[in-house]
């Protein structure tokens, strides 16, 4: 067993907590299998994210294995970050050229990463809304008797436009 086989699956790694990683810089060598332990992602995925160009020059050993390291880690706990915020895989392939371009691109970088926060939050101000909404319906089931048992007001299971609410 390795030390990555025992970590759980889908840590946070974006934490500045020492300790983070499974390995102490400059022993940071994983190969593939670990890195799929580590973060939860698929070889497949890993390959696919090396092919498009989201993952940086990952470096390989004298025989071709590729072998990740911290950074990497830190890199990919990065990149699942943006997919949970619903960041298109093109403007996550976008901001890997730019990284890649070096300093010039800060100012770049920064207005993308501005304009993704505010769409996450107007999404999540959708889903707050949605989530409301919910909210409401799941509390007329709580309160409500049984549909048999239990006469409907006139108007009570209807939307505003007729249709049934429930």
């Amino acid at each position: 067993m390795t030390v990555v086989e025992s970590a759980p699956v889908r840590r946070d790694l974006c934490d500045s907590a020492a300790g983070r990683y499974p390995r102490p810089a400059g022993r940071d060598q994983y190969v593939i299998s670990e890195v799929v332990s580590w973060t939860g992602l698929t070889a497949h995925t890993l390959r696919w994210y090396e092919r498009i160009g989201l993952m940086p020059h990952v470096d390989r050993s004298h025989t071709g294995q590729r072998r990740y390291s911290n950074k990497d880690l830190d890199w990919l706990a990065f990149v699942g970050k943006l997919r949970l915020t619903g960041m298109p895989v093109a403007e996550m392939v976008r901001y890997a050229e730019m990284v890649r371009a070096g300093s010039e691109t800060f100012a770049e970088r920064r207005e993308l990463l501005h304009a993704h926060r505010e769409d996450v939050r107007r999404r999540l101000t959708e889903l707050q809304e949605t989530l409301t909404v919910l909210d409401v319906k799941i509390g007329f089931y709580e309160t409500a008797a049984e549909p048999a048992a239990r006469p409907v007001p006139d108007g009570a299971g209807a939307c505003a436009d007729g249709r049934d609410r429930s």
